[in-house]
């Protein structure tokens, strides 16, 4: 079997973008620091300047400048949407459902700057959705205790029970994979129209605002949606 050199670069390209790269090894300790775990210190590190810039100098009285302006609508947008996904009982895991949708976002999105996605690795959408299955589990425990939520695996009838048991799986390997094969999804189609496109500026780089941004943020929307979601079933009543 034969292959157009077409064919050929976006295999090429599509094997260098699955494998991670290790950049540095922890001296005496051994431990390897991959390329994916650099850039998402990095998005964390840019993030968290951007937070303590953003809510310094802060008013509660009085007139308020711009930035606070801009802030309050953000965070008056978000509170609204996880408010009616999450009730009264999940309000609490707000904070960290929003950290999430923005480093996701950002870490969608950072392929703009010459920097590989850390989505692009499972290893990190698959840490992302264990800790949302965790903060699920421990949600649940904390709002209707241990006995209660343990209640939860036996309905409708005790008979489905092997079958509720099996969402602790099955839950967070939808979000991991879901996550992971829409950004390495919206690679393959950014490459193949790089290689068909006639206009090789125009195109390709409409073509990829829209796959990293709107595509980055709509992914960011949907893990951090099913979350909230998985977060609402297992705290009310």
């Amino acid at each position: 079997m034969t292959f157009s050199p077409i064919t050929m670069d976006i295999k090429e390209e599509l094997l260098d973008e699955l494998d991670i790269k290790t950049v540095f090894t922890i001296p005496k300790i051994g431990v390897a620091v991959d390329e994916s775990t650099v850039v998402s210190w990095i998005i964390i590190a840019v993030l968290t300047v951007i937070a303590i810039f953003l809510t310094r100098n802060l008013k509660v009285e009085g007139p308020i400048g711009k930035r606070q302006q801009i802030l309050e609508i953000c965070m008056d947008k978000l509170i609204t949407f996880f408010d009616k996904i999450l009730g009264s009982n999940g309000k609490k895991y707000m904070p960290w459902l929003m950290s999430m949708a923005i480093f996701i976002g950002m870490s969608n999105m950072i392929g703009i700057f010459g920097f590989k996605p850390p989505t692009k690795s499972m290893q990190v959408t698959a840490a992302m959705a264990i800790s949302s299955i965790i903060l699920v589990e421990f949600a649940g425990i904390k709002e209707r205790g241990l006995k209660g939520h343990l209640k939860d695996f036996t309905k409708p009838v005790w008979i489905v029970t092997p079958i509720n048991m099996l969402e602790l799986i099955i839950k967070p390997l939808s979000l991991c994979m879901r996550l992971f094969g829409n950004v390495l999804g919206a690679f393959i189609i950014m490459e193949l129209i790089k290689s068909v496109a006639i206009l090789k500026i125009g195109v390709p780089v409409a073509f990829s605002l829209y796959f990293d941004l709107f595509d980055g943020f709509l992914q960011a929307y949907i893990f951090v949606f099913l979350t909230a979601m998985y977060v609402q079933e297992a705290v009310e009543e």
